[in-house]
């Protein structure tokens, strides 16, 4: 196959049993069943940004293109996990059970990565007396929360079938950017790592929130706690923008520099993926390449021979 592509940044996210895809106009989901058929579900893109442009410029794209995300990953992990637990189990996950695990995970996340160091930095502020190092300690401690749960979460088998497929995902995406054709034997020549993954823009998220958060002082614990779930989306939307200039082509030194712990940390949260992994991450690109360049036939785009946003 040949394949072209503008300077549109393709993402992606690996769910169960296969991966995700989305492009300009498209999306798709390509799952590996039990029986080792590939089933895609495709559909359009559709973004609020279409309607109120405003909400597209920078700083503010960061936290609708975050929120989008969210509301979509449901959608796809839906379809993938009803599409393995048809052939596994005969039982159907609802999208409610989804949203449920979810808004569960949210107030895990909220408990163990904001009020946990939170209440760590307590312990020790009274002999800390600068509030910018204290500020700083406490995202070093959501820092090595992080990195430790993701440690020990890659741990589990079923999360390092889900690795497999994110390093299958990078694979096709890295591939594709080169220019290369999208083959089995080429996308396994390419690196699992890729600067636009969803785990580089965690990370700099949570280094963001170390300077965001250190104009905001030293407020009581309760207050301290609601002040960092309210300006999450301003951290969100800094952290979008540097991931935006660490994936470019040619990314400046800086952000290149910035975007390097998360690309190290991938490491962690990619896994070599076999040949039928990476089938399934071809057929999901594809699927939304297809739609892509119909929908580009009329216009004129840079072309290369032949995405991730991984991440995102």
């Amino acid at each position: 196959m040949n394949c072209r592509v503008s300077k549109f940044n393709y993402g992606g996210q690996a769910v169960i049993e296969g991966v995700m895809m989305r492009g300009r106009r498209a999306w798709a989901v390509a799952v590996r069943r039990a029986d080792k058929e590939i089933i895609l579900e495709e559909g359009s893109v559709k973004s609020v940004v279409q309607k109120y442009p405003i909400l597209g410029k920078p700083l503010i794209r960061g936290s609708v293109a975050l929120v989008e995300s969210l509301v979509f990953g449901i959608k796809c992990l839906t379809f993938s996990a009803n599409a393995y637990a048809e052939e596994e189990a005969g039982e159907e996950l609802t999208v409610k059970e989804l949203i449920f695990t979810f808004g569960l995970a949210f107030l895990l996340t909220v408990g163990f990565f904001i009020m946990l160091p939170a209440f760590i930095v307590r312990l020790v502020e009274s002999a800390i007396s600068n509030n910018i190092l204290l500020n700083a300690v406490e995202g070093l401690v959501k820092i090595t929360l992080f990195v430790g749960y993701i440690a020990g979460i890659s741990l589990m088998k079923d999360i390092q079938r889900v690795f497999q497929y994110h390093g299958a995902e990078h694979r096709t995406i890295n591939c594709y950017e080169a220019g290369d054709p999208l083959t089995v034997e080429n996308v396994q020549k390419h690196s699992s790592i890729h600067a636009r993954c969803g785990t580089n823009f965690l990370l700099i998220t949570l280094f963001t929130s170390i300077f965001v958060f250190s104009f905001f002082g030293r407020p009581a614990f309760l207050l301290r706690v609601l002040t960092h779930i309210a300006i999450l989306p301003i951290v969100a939307g800094l952290s979008y923008e540097v991931i935006r200039q660490a994936g470019k082509e040619q990314p400046h030194p800086i952000f290149k520099a910035i975007a390097a712990p998360g690309m190290a940390l991938q490491l962690l949260t990619t896994r070599e993926p076999d040949d039928e992994q990476v089938e399934v991450a071809i057929a999901a690109l594809k699927a939304v390449l297809d739609k892509d360049h119909h929908f580009d036939d009329e216009h004129q785009i840079k072309q290369f021979p032949s995405v991730h946003d991984a991440t995102k």
